[in-house]
């Protein structure tokens, strides 16, 4: 007995042998080319070597059949040994093989078991577990046959060089995935391109039955074999009869009833649909799938195109993980951890799950569950709410009559004009880049922090209490406007159905849909070095923070801000830069008052905050509170026309407006 030394003790073990001698070792090269006897057919086979031979389990050798394992089929080659093919396409062993024709391979174990009984051949006898290869759809067992196919040659006319030099060519996001596929086409074999399928598009060939050539009139029969597909569908040529086309040379032909693969099929979409459809391109801007189609679709077009086109079909290609549930485990109904997009649909709405899309990292596997779902919903009606904030407040607002120029406008609305164009220039580029989940950051930041908790926080007070054509109210109107009208842009291509409908509901003159639209242009930059610049304004973000902190004990002592009177200490640079802002300093922080003092002025009680040069003195107003802007104010009451009115009130009221310069 021939026993690999590494599994002798196994085998001895297994056969309930005690007692045995080693007669000898050798290396497995010195038993190459001898010759064997097979166990029960007159017939001699040699001895060769394969890599794929392992020690994990059975004697260390193996039984090699070219016609029934791809691994065997390789090394079989390689020896020139003949590719015996006794297993029809119906799993049975064909008419003439000895002892076992007509027994399906499956059921022929027993009858080979007993013929081996019968020879004296059997070693040994035991049931054992043996992992076997099953089809994916139907998980039923797997038969090897080496059959005649057709394939499309990697090296004849340089089509695997070709497709690396288009490879290189392409945009690949994210970028390893040039890595993935640039490896898989340099290492794959050549492309069978044939199926033995009932079902397919066929591959309308005739062969010549001697020869095996192809009929020297091919091209022409393939056209007319595609004009009677195009009328009576792909039965045209399983139902042709061969004489119609070929005439006397039937004889002589064998009609193919192979199909193509169905890589293939999708493979060639480029031209069935990039060269056929009016207002489309080739090649396309970009190909989006997942990960997996590294090995199928990615790459059976880029084959099929630079065979035909000599390039890639694409100029970019995107590829996304897969989704899985909270705990990243792979979506599987016997787990019940499924989420349906048509339940998300009903409950949430159709932008929910688009929104939930774009928040993604689809780089890596896509998280999803009911509660990711929710945050997702409440992600979304930040953005909505802000919008619906936006055009409320636009109510009344005819851009092409009230439109402030922007020389005119407050400081602070210039600002926010100015930090939507920064933020439009860093959206564009996420969408040129097809970062997706970027753009959701950035326009959620933009609603609940920009938005949200500065800027709209501090206009209320010009919306509600200044009058209704005033030059501060048009201002921030102003500012309103050109950021719903840059906003509804970035939102379509994500939130479609919600971008529409803001659309509908904007002020002015506009086109059909927003959908139909480019960027929007009407956005304007602050000057550098102005008093009132992007640093300027980000200093004062911080100032407001950082007092804003300081003053939470006084609100949870059921003041409002607007029952504060602030004095802040501050070092020379900050109260020079809050200087500028004189008497509308009290509107940025909503407080009724807010003085700017010294640092080295502040008293023993002083609040710290996290601004080192910032210390700040909060009271309650000792003023009586104005009935319409619940300011405390000292001239509340002066007015004996209005008793209740604070005198910038009574102005708005009664007089020409209050008027405004920085907030």
């Amino acid at each position: 007995m021939i026993i690999a030394d590494a599994m002798l003790k196994d085998v001895m073990d297994r056969y309930g042998i005690e007692h045995y001698q080693v007669v000898g070792y050798a290396k497995g090269e010195a038993f190459e080319g001898l010759s064997l006897k097979h166990p029960f057919y007159d017939r001699r086979v040699p001895v060769i070597l394969g890599e794929h031979v392992t020690l994990e389990t059975g004697t260390g050798a193996v039984h090699t059949a070219p016609g029934h394992g791809l691994e065997d089929y390789v090394v079989g080659a390689r020896y020139k040994l003949a590719v015996d093919n006794p297993v029809g396409g119906d799993g049975c062993f064909v008419a003439g093989t000895e002892l076992f024709a007509g027994q399906h391979v499956l059921s022929a174990n027993e009858a080979v078991i007993e013929v081996l009984k019968e020879r004296g051949a059997l070693v040994h006898e035991a049931r054992l577990r043996h992992s076997y290869p099953h089809c994916w759809r139907h998980k039923t067992p797997i038969i090897f046959r080496a059959t005649p196919q057709w394939f499309i040659s990697m090296e004849q006319n340089g089509l695997r060089q070709a497709a690396l030099r288009e490879i290189d060519r392409v945009q690949w996001m994210p970028d390893w995935g040039k890595a993935r596929i640039q490896g898989m086409v340099e290492n794959r074999p050549d492309w069978c391109i044939s199926r033995q399928r009932t079902w397919g598009v066929p591959i309308t060939l005739f062969i010549h039955k001697q020869s095996g050539e192809l009929h020297p009139r091919t091209a022409d029969l393939i056209e007319q074999v595609a004009q009677l597909v195009e009328t009576s569908g792909f039965e045209a040529w399983f139902d042709l009869e061969a004489e119609s086309l070929l005439g006397d040379e039937a004889g002589d032909y064998e009609k193919v009833t192979d199909t193509l693969d169905v890589w293939f099929d999708s493979g060639v979409s480029h031209h069935c649909v990039l060269d056929t459809r009016e207002g489309l391109s080739f090649p396309a801007d970009l190909y989006l799938e997942g990960s997996d189609q590294h090995r199928g679709w990615f790459q059976s077009s880029l084959m099929t195109s630079v065979a035909m086109n000599d390039c890639a079909p694409y100029k970019g290609v995107l590829t996304h993980g897969f989704t899985v549930d909270a705990e990243g485990r792979k979506m599987s109904k016997s787990l019940g951890n499924v989420v349906a997009p048509q339940k998300v649909l009903k409950t949430l709405g159709a932008d929910i799950i688009r929104l939930w899309v774009a928040a993604t990292d689809y780089r890596n596997e896509m998280s999803v569950s009911d509660e990711i779902l929710k945050r997702t919903a409440d992600a979304y009606r930040r953005i909505r709410n802000t919008a619906r904030f936006l055009l409320s407040n636009l109510n009344g607002f005819d851009p092409a009559v009230n439109l402030v120029a922007p020389d005119e406008m407050i400081e602070l609305d210039r600002w926010a004009v100015d930090r939507t164009l920064q933020l439009q220039e860093e959206i564009q580029t996420a969408y040129a880049n097809y970062q997706f989940h970027l753009i959701y950051q950035k326009i959620h930041n933009f609603c609940g922090n920009e938005l949200g908790g500065f800027y709209l926080d501090i206009i209320k007070d010009r919306q509600y209490t200044t009058k209704a054509d005033s030059l501060p109210r048009r201002s921030c109107q102003s500012a309103m406007y050109h950021i719903i009208e840059a906003m509804v842009r970035w939102l379509a291509p994500i939130l479609s159905f919600t971008a529409d409908e803001i659309w509908q509901a904007m002020p002015g003159k506009r086109g059909a849909s927003v959908f139909l639209e480019t960027w929007y242009t009407g956005l304007f930059p602050l000057d550098a070095g102005d008093d009132f610049d992007r640093n300027f304004w980000l200093r004062v973000i911080g100032v407001r923070e950082s007092v804003g902190k300081a003053m939470e004990s006084f609100r949870a002592a059921g003041n409002s801000s607007l029952d504060a009177a602030l004095t802040l200490y501050c070092d020379d640079e900050l109260k020079g830069l809050l200087e500028r802002l004189q008497d509308e300093l009290r509107f940025v922080l909503i407080t009724s008052e807010a003085r700017v003092l010294a640092l080295a002025e502040r008293p023993v009680e002083a609040t710290p905050t996290d601004d080192p040069g910032l210390t700040v003195v909060i009271k309650a107003s000792p003023h009586e509170k104005c009935v319409r802007c619940w300011h405390h104010r000292e001239d509340v009451g002066t007015d004996a026309g209005h008793p209740e009115l604070c005198g910038r009130c009574v102005e708005n009221v009664a007089g020409s407006g209050e008027p405004r310069h920085f907030a």
